[in-house]
């Protein structure tokens, strides 16, 4: 500990202006934003607080500060305090102005490309806080340190002045930084209580000990929240497994310290059929996981058949494969790397080919040495695995009983399937459709060269609750995966997609809604890939025919029908027609409104947070029916007052 504190002291001690090296300018950044935020929408908003607190993150673990204060302020500004170092203060060396604006006004400026003032960091790139600031119409930063507190201000990039002594600090030290977004800029710039929570969360629980505080100042009642996770990412696991069954009491924890990549994972086994990975390096979440990941599944791979091969006979002679393994698994992994490659400025996959084989000689062993001391769970998680094989096998066996059985199949495109006739998937769109009826006017109604057609028969499986054995003995599904072409699981190929728009079109009711959750339960467990790509679609079917003398309207929902309503003077020449379901539309009606890229209206999905995502699947379409039940009468009455409207 001694030696740790003289090694904190002295990086302290190092931490000055010299060790903020610049790159390049800042001029680019409010001429295309996108470039370096993502978009300019909502998840551009929300991803300048992330570069901000990313910084004060990276002080955190640089072991400088354990505390950081995140408040949403009236006007929707941002203001981020941490109690670590502080900004250096001084002039910096070679671009003799004050080191706060170098921070704050140069592209990549920082102490992330110096090693010595930060060993591991989220921010790699150096360009996050200059392009908050630069995106900002007031951005103000407050710095304590040396017993001082220095100001400074900008508004869009440019400096209002030089940074500003203004008297002592009270002994603390620490960086603040207050933005309000330019709304030029940003499409949206109200930002989201729950979305800010629940990344804060995520932070909490990879950072042991780390307490991050939230308060929305904007209202009366302030709404404030700490998240502080002792437990680290063990607590993490039990967090997202909330809704399901545990197969033991307590999560396996491994923490490896003290190698060249800092280590830890959690894993939990419970009953259900799904497997869920949340990967993570430098604490920045990597969606798309990485080397990291394959080194973690080549280990469990190789401990666990290891073990395996000890069973006696019985379960034994199933064999078993990594799917097996990997069935009702939920883990966390979360490494830090120095000099982390990250595929492109998002980082969602991390491409260093060595951490591959670091991970998989290091947390094998680790794991490898649990089971050892622990029978007790590996017997629980080998019945797991052997029922998993069991199962798989039979279900295959059953498969090819019924092709033999059925000289005619090819297993080829099915059958139901009303394809177009491009056979270039950027232009070609594929419509589920619920129902043949409705089937039938989409078929008649689209434009054949682009447009193919999928009618479903009834509601698909809800594949939360059944294997992958069974879900691919599902004819609809299987209609739907042969379809789409890409494969599911482990063996899906992006290459092999054959629709740019893949297309929900159901009724606007009860049954529609509970159908497009099946089917996005069912892309979310098994073609995730096709959603983070931005291939998934909601159609908009009306709900309502206005017409007003000859003029016809179609309305979508019954706020634009209160809406148009009350703009209309003569209302006994009004008629209003109710859209049941799709098939009561003409082909005509369903192109004009649904279907004409040129007319229509889509929501694109697309997953802000895969934790909140995999917990709310789990919830609404897993076994456990308690928690279901809770989130039903909790909101219940929103959907009351959504109709009062």
């Amino acid at each position: 500990m001694a030696e740790e504190s003289e090694e904190l002291k002295k990086a302290e001690a190092d931490y000055s202006g010299s060790s903020i090296t610049v790159l390049e300018g800042l001029e680019a950044v409010r001429v295309r934003p996108a470039m370096y935020i993502g978009s300019t929408d909502i998840r551009g908003l929300h991803h300048l607080v992330w570069e901000v607190v990313d910084n004060s993150v990276d002080e955190a673990l640089a072991g400088f500060c354990n505390h950081i204060e995140i408040s949403i302020l009236p006007g929707n500004g941002i203001r981020v305090t941490d109690n670590g170092r502080g900004i250096p203060t001084d002039i910096h060396p070679k671009e003799h102005i004050g080191t706060i604006e170098v921070v704050m006004t140069k592209l990549h400026a920082g102490g992330k490309f110096d090693s010595n003032s930060y060993k591991v960091s989220a921010g790699l790139h150096g360009v996050g806080v200059s392009c908050v600031n630069a995106l900002s119409n007031k951005l103000v930063v407050t710095v304590r340190r040396n017993g001082r507190v220095v100001k400074q201000e900008f508004s869009k990039g440019i400096p209002c002045g030089p940074q500003v002594d203004v008297g002592e600090s009270d002994g603390t030290t620490g960086t603040s930084v207050e933005f309000y977004p330019d709304d030029t800029i940003f499409s949206e710039t109200v930002y989201v209580y729950d979305t800010l929570a629940t990344r804060f969360r995520e932070l909490a629980f990879l950072m042991s000990g780390l307490r991050l505080t939230l308060t929305d100042e904007r209202t009366e009642e302030k709404r404030s929240e700490t998240f502080c996770y002792p437990g680290g990412v063990s607590e993490f696991v039990r967090y997202v497994d909330e809704h399901r069954t545990p197969l033991f009491n307590e999560p396996i924890h491994l923490v490896l310290p003290d190698g060249q990549y800092p280590l830890e994972v959690a894993m939990w086994y419970n009953d259900g059929y799904q497997e869920n990975f949340f990967s993570f390096v430098n604490n920045v979440n990597t969606y798309d996981g990485g080397t990291h990941v394959t080194g973690f599944k080549t280990a469990l791979t190789r401990v666990i058949n290891k073990f395996a091969a000890e069973m006696p006979k019985g379960k034994k002679e199933a064999q078993i494969t990594s799917d097996d393994i990997r069935e009702g698994l939920t883990a966390v992994i979360a490494i830090k790397v120095s000099q982390p490659q990250f595929e492109g400025q998002t980082k969602r996959k991390l491409g260093n080919s060595e951490i591959a084989s670091y991970v998989n000689s290091a947390f094998g062993a680790k794991l490898e040495e649990f089971f050892q001391e622990n029978p007790a769970a590996i017997k629980v998680i080998l019945d797991k695995v052997y029922n998993a094989a069991l199962a798989r096998e039979a279900a295959h066996r059953a498969r090819n009983l019924a092709r033999r059985k059925n000289v005619l199949e090819s297993g080829g495109l099915p059958g139901k399937l009303a394809d177009c006739s491009s056979r270039d998937p950027k232009e070609c769109e594929l419509f589920i459709v619920e129902g043949d009826s409705a089937g039938g006017s989409a078929k008649s109604g689209r434009n054949r060269e682009f447009q193919a057609i999928l009618p479903l028969r009834g509601k698909i499986l809800n594949v939360e609750k059944a294997s992958l054995h069974r879900v691919l003995d599902t004819e609809e599904i299987q209609n739907l995966v042969n379809a789409i072409g890409t494969g599911i699981g482990t063996e899906f190929k992006m290459e092999k997609l054959r629709y740019d728009k893949i297309i929900i079109m159901t009724d606007a009711d009860v049954d529609g809604s509970h159908i497009q959750t099946l089917l996005l339960t069912f892309f979310f467990r098994y073609m995730r890939p096709l959603i983070d790509a931005g291939h998934i679609f909601l159609a908009m079917p009306p709900l309502y025919k206005l017409k007003v003398g000859q003029k016809e309207r179609y309305l979508f929902d019954e706020v634009e029908k209160d809406k148009v309503m009350a703009e209309v003077e003569d209302k006994k020449n009004v008629t209003i027609n109710r859209f049941k379901g799709l098939g009561e539309m003409s082909a005509d009606q369903l192109n004009e409104t649904t279907m004409d890229p040129k007319l229509r209206l889509l929501k694109q999905c697309y997953v802000e947070d895969a934790v909140l995502a995999d917990q709310i699947f789990s919830m609404l379409m897993g076994e456990d029916v308690e928690p279901r039940r809770k989130f039903i009468e909790n909101n219940a009455y929103k959907v009351l007052n959504d109709l009062d409207v």
